[in-house]
């Protein structure tokens, strides 16, 4: 089976700081990936580089090669219109915008294609609340401020947005790092039915939440990719002395 992102020799600066180190990692199809490792060891700055968000600072310089399906997406010519829509983000802190529930989730389709049809629209914000669990409880309101959904409401609305413009691959940073304990077990509980159609890589602190919900896992530390592989493995039978200490408590 083809990775649907790998990395090779991936470098990445930040001026002199050198933030990456010939990072060598494949990401398999409908796979939770998680990323974990002590704070500063690299771990967003990978996922940025997966959608080419590090372009938006400046001084910024990469290395190496970047396939997301096969294309280098760290080529020149890349179309970073299409990646963004193909590699879509959630952050730390949901962001919806200052819209309606209905303008938030048509927004990318409205930005991306022209004239669409209403109907088509409503088709659209339908399948993708209900591809979240949030139809139900957003049905009736969908004329109101996206800024008024509790914060998990929101952070599930910032998903459906990526869904509504059909991106392949879901990069999560830190998604559930300011919601409580019940909120945080019914987002882990979304990326596990999502991963029947998307790509999941989750950048996480919280090594419990990676052992849950991860198929894989990927160890950083100072830039470096440690260690990779089955998450199962990682946590019960890591082959490098610094994940064990990592993992055990011992270091970070």
């Amino acid at each position: 089976m083809m990775a649907k992102i790998s990395t090779e020799k991936l470098n990445l600066w930040y001026g002199d700081f050198q933030a990456l180190l010939d990072v060598n990692a494949s990401f398999e199809p409908n796979r939770i990936t998680a990323i974990i490792g002590p704070s500063g060891c690299g771990k967003s700055t990978m996922l940025r580089v997966f959608n080419r968000m590090n372009d938006l600072i400046e001084n910024v310089k990469t290395s190496g090669k970047v396939l997301v399906d096969g294309v280098d997406i760290l080529d020149l010519d890349a179309d970073l219109v299409k990646l963004r829509k193909e590699v879509g983000m959630v952050f730390q802190r949901p962001n919806p915008f200052p819209l309606s529930i209905y303008e938030n989730i048509v927004f990318g389709k409205r930005v991306h294609a022209e004239n669409i049809k209403r109907d088509k629209l409503d088709e659209t914000v339908e399948m993708s609340l209900k591809s979240v669990l949030l139809w139900d409880e957003l049905k009736d309101r969908l004329k109101e401020s996206a800024l008024r959904l509790s914060l998990e409401q929101k952070q599930r609305l910032c998903i459906a947005r990526l869904i509504a413009v059909k991106s392949d691959v879901l990069l999560m940073d830190e998604p559930c790092s300011t919601l409580d304990p019940q909120a945080t077990a019914k987002i882990e509980e979304l990326m596990r039915e999502l991963k029947n159609k998307y790509t999941i890589i989750i950048v996480t602190h919280n090594m419990q939440q990676a052992a849950r919900v991860s198929d894989d896992t990927g160890f950083m530390l100072l830039g470096e990719l440690v260690e990779f592989g089955k998450t199962e493995e990682i946590f019960t039978a890591p082959k490098d002395k610094r994940t064990e200490d990592y993992i055990t408590g011992r270091y970070g």
